[in-house]
């Protein structure tokens, strides 16, 4: 029994992911007459997470459409904004993102991240039970079937990764509110509170400080601002948001005995 030969496009954003024969134009592929167009194209290298309108003949249909002989496919990038219905946008990163995670966190935005490679089994899994969107530049992680949400890390520059997360799911900026280091709020505390917490230099140098609710770790505005204000700057600017602790209170990313935790390095 012969099988089935389809035509196949794919949207130019997505071309990153297939074989550089299939990058031109239209091209044949040939099906087992039993498997969903989501399986053919994933089989072709490209992450459903990735995958905007699928177009049979010009008709959209779901993933689970099987294709048949003859049929032309358009497989489209998925529009931005994305919206990600069903829990409030919140992200999870991979062992590879370290730094994306803490521009992320620098902006407000909920990004958890695990430091050590717990497995892309787990990492689907904790993706799925707190309802986050799995960031990840590792494209077989993103095919595993119990993620909740996931979107491909295109580029492997921070600078651009952080302007493709923004872009691709415009969350909401509150710059200045969120601990670099767990991902917990800040709230600002009294210097008075946490003075005996403070080397000489800095007690007498600074007078505003947040402290992480989760890990209590000390934040002021301290040698690295500058440089992480030109972050935040350059994201507000360009995506917008809140402009999270007011001016004169944001604290700099300086760590208790001014060990830096800057989120420009891992």
């Amino acid at each position: 029994m012969s099988r089935p030969e389809i035509v196949i496009s794919v949207a130019p954003e997505l071309r990153v992911f297939v074989p550089s024969e299939r990058r031109a134009g239209p091209t044949t592929v040939v099906t087992d007459g039993s498997s969903s167009l989501g399986h053919v194209v994933e089989s072709l290298g490209v992450p459903l997470t990735e995958t905007g309108r699928l177009l049979v003949d010009g008709r959209e249909v779901p993933v689970s459409h099987v294709p048949g002989a003859g049929e032309t496919v358009e497989v489209g990038a998925v529009v931005r904004p994305q919206t990600v219905p069903g829990a409030p946008l919140r992200f999870l990163l991979d062992v590879h993102l370290g730094t994306l995670a803490r521009r992320l966190r620098l902006l407000g935005v909920d990004a958890a991240y695990e430091s050590e490679d717990i497995g892309d089994p787990a990492l689907a899994a904790l993706s799925a039970a707190e309802q986050r969107v799995l960031l990840s530049r590792d494209r077989g992680l993103l095919r595993r079937r119990e993620l909740w949400a996931g979107a491909y890390v295109y580029s492997d520059r921070p600078d651009d990764q952080l302007r493709d997360v923004l872009d691709r799911f415009a969350p909401e900026l509150a710059p200045w509110t969120r601990c670099t280091a767990c991902n917990g709020r800040l709230e600002q505390a009294d210097k008075r509170t946490v003075g005996d917490r403070l080397e000489h230099g800095t007690r007498r140098t600074y007078d505003v400080f947040a402290q992480c609710v989760a890990c209590e770790r000390l934040y002021w505005r301290g040698a690295h601002h500058a440089r992480l204000e030109a972050i935040v700057e350059g994201a507000l600017s360009e995506f917008g948001g809140a402009a999270g602790l007011s001016a004169g209170s944001r604290p700099g990313f300086t760590r208790p005995g001014g060990h830096p935790c800057d989120p420009a390095h891992d």
